[in-house]
């Protein structure tokens, strides 16, 4: 893989308490990075592991600088105060990444309307907030980058129908990126989404897609991470306004052999579990 850094550059990040988000994180702070998190969990979750000091402390060990900021992706105040701490911490912002994301895969009749409101939330509405409010800052970058954790838009009615709410959610966080890349290319700004073809080895997976079969079925967070870090280190100015394979992006840089990123060592490449929203 070609060797680019993010040494020195200052990340805004929603979620990254764990998961995908959490590993983005430490790819970039192996460079030297700078990273807020702008997330909820302040206290450990029953369920699940992490929060934002433990992130942050992870951050750190691995060679970057941690900004944890506790605050709601769906409050304006929230966003625009980690807009200014991480501006004031780390004097600017090069990239924003769209990380937190609420998944329910229940069917139309089956879903609460109070689920479906907090998807449009966090994953639209969080998405074109924490986007457009670091954009004067992002302006200023000499590289800047947005980059949303969203599918590419397939429209055939396999994938509009199997999941409708989640479906508008992942799709309409992919079409505020898309459409920040066309309103600021201008400004040298880049917008991509970036999306895997097999399923993440993430407790989402865990609890909402097949418990420990498709858990072994799945590649790590790393390899999304891999692929994240490859699009960021991009030139802003020719990278953008695309809907991104983590697959494909590596393959880009010069990786054949996923075999390191399989959750299960061993596990073939067919016989790992596809992710949803790609045929």
């Amino acid at each position: 893989m070609t060797e680019r850094t993010l040494a020195g550059k200052t990340i805004l990040l929603s979620g990254g308490s764990r998961g995908i988000g959490l590993a983005i994180a430490l790819r970039a702070a192996a460079d030297g990075a700078n990273i807020a998190l702008l997330a909820k969990t302040d206290t450990p979750h029953p369920k699940l592991e992490g929060t934002i000091h433990t992130a942050a402390d992870a951050i750190r060990a691995a060679g970057g600088n941690a900004l944890p900021i506790l605050g709601d992706v769906r409050n304006d105040d929230d966003v625009t105060e980690a807009v200014l701490k991480t501006k004031g911490e780390f004097g600017g912002i090069d990239i924003v990444i769209n990380n937190a994301s609420v998944i329910d895969l229940s069917r139309s009749l089956d879903l609460p309307m109070k689920k479906y409101d907090l998807m449009q939330d966090v994953n639209v509405r969080g998405t074109f907030s924490l986007s457009r409010t670091a954009v004067p800052l992002l302006q200023e970058s000499e590289n800047p980058h947005i980059l949303s954790l969203s599918p590419p838009l397939n429209l055939t009615p396999k994938w509009l129908g199997a999941h409708t709410g989640y479906t508008l959610a992942k799709y309409g966080m992919t079409m505020v990126t898309l459409g920040l890349a066309a309103e600021f290319g201008k400004d040298g700004i880049a917008a991509n989404t970036l999306w895997p073809r097999t399923t993440i080895a993430t407790a989402a997976v865990q609890n909402l897609l097949g418990g420990d079969q498709v858990m072994a079925a799945s590649r790590t967070p790393e390899i999304y991470a891999d692929a994240a870090h490859a699009v960021l280190t991009r030139d802003a100015s020719s990278a953008t306004g695309n809907t991104y394979i983590v697959e494909d992006v590596l393959e880009e840089e010069g990786v054949t052999d996923f075999s390191a990123y399989a959750a299960v060592p061993g596990t073939p490449d067919s016989r790992l579990f596809p992710d949803i929203f790609l045929d």
